[in-house]
């Protein structure tokens, strides 16, 4: 449980970085292209620093993904089970019915 609360520190702390610069960026009073550039800049400079971090967010969100698709596929299959179960023991339960009725 402690790994997903540092992975999603970490992210959260990333995003607040890219929001910190982006809204610095936006506010400063200059031109257009030179705060374009200048958040470019910034955007790829964060990635390069940052890149081997960001790989390793993203290859453990997609393992969390996938262990999560897993988890609820077993669950429906579960229920699917249990509501194959269900209808299988009604039928049961009417065939049996209907054959104490045509009894004479």
């Amino acid at each position: 449980m402690s790994k997903n609360k540092s992975f999603m520190f970490a992210m959260g702390l990333i995003a607040g970085v890219v929001g910190g610069i982006v809204a610095g960026v936006l506010y400063a009073p200059k031109s257009g292209e030179e705060s374009r550039k200048e958040l470019k800049d910034a955007a790829c400079e964060l990635y390069e620093k940052h890149s081997p971090a960001i790989k390793e967010a993203k290859k453990q969100a997609l393992e969390s993904v996938d262990l999560m698709k897993y988890k609820l596929e077993r669950q429906l299959r579960k229920f699917n089970n249990m509501v194959k179960s269900r209808k299988l023991q009604k039928a049961k339960e009417l065939e049996s019915s209907s054959d104490d009725e045509y009894e004479y």
